[in-house]
């Protein structure tokens, strides 16, 4: 996708009419370049009761363990994201099942949708932004070498949800 402020040099802080934050507009064409959260897409996928771990191999938190989770790409939603990431993190190929939860990490500017999801063939092994993934059952999950803190909301979230169909997607712990 092409940078739509590629090029243009005339740009400023300014609130534009009718809004009331300041934004990066252009003093020649009056563009706002807008500055929007960014979306995260993962799953906590399990099989035979086990739940799929990914040890991180890039920063930030290289060597800590998550679910497998990423940035959107454009076009694309947020399911169709959760199904690729895992992909490229552990090889996985997954269902998803429903959204579990969503979380607002305002203070990286970030917006986490967290499905549940089943792992649909066992043969996992990592991807280039793993050095390692398991299945672990849930009491060896390594939670003292969580990489975010939303992948111990969204543990936790999970447990609260285990056999349930019957609730709304969590959101940030109080």
């Amino acid at each position: 996708m092409v940078d739509p402020t590629q090029g243009l040099k005339n740009f400023h802080q300014k609130i534009p009419d009718g809004d009331e934050r300041e934004r990066l507009v252009c003093k020649d064409c009056g563009f706002i370049a807008y500055e929007n959260p960014r979306i995260i897409a993962g799953a906590v996928v399990e099989h035979d009761g086990k739940i799929l771990m990914c040890k991180r191999a890039i920063y930030p938190q290289k060597g800590m363990w998550t679910i497998p989770a990423g940035f959107l790409e454009q076009g694309e939603a947020p399911e169709e994201g959760a199904v690729r990431e895992a992909y490229e993190e552990a090889t996985a190929r997954i269902e998803i099942i429903d959204l579990l939860a969503v979380y607002a990490v305002r203070h990286i500017s970030q917006v986490h949708m967290m499905y549940r999801a089943r792992l649909m063939d066992p043969h996992i092994e990592p991807g280039l932004e793993s050095e390692d993934v398991a299945l672990y059952d849930w009491a060896d999950i390594p939670r003292k070498q969580l990489a975010f803190p939303s992948v111990h909301w969204v543990l936790d979230h999970y447990d609260k949800a285990r056999g349930r169909t019957d609730f709304a997607p969590f959101g940030n712990p109080v």
